[in-house]
């Protein structure tokens, strides 16, 4: 199931939908890193390219985290 997110991002509140495997997973990545989940989600906010939405960016982040062995784990 898709639901809506809400975060604050560098001082402003944004929201994005997100299936309930991709946040799971997302918290895990935090969890893994030693991070709070505002945290991870402001730095692949950071790093998305500028055409690509900030749910798109949160999904290929854990696409990519998944294929490259969960960081080695």
């Amino acid at each position: 199931m898709i639901r809506k997110h809400s975060a604050t991002l560098h001082g402003h509140r944004t929201s994005f939908s997100l299936e309930d495997e991709f946040w799971m997973e997302l918290k895990t990545i935090a969890a893994s890193r030693s991070m709070p989940l505002a945290a991870l989600i402001s730095e692949i906010d950071d790093n998305r390219p500028a055409e690509s939405n900030l749910s798109s960016a949160l999904r290929l982040h854990v696409l990519s985290w998944l294929k490259n062995g969960a960081a080695g784990a």
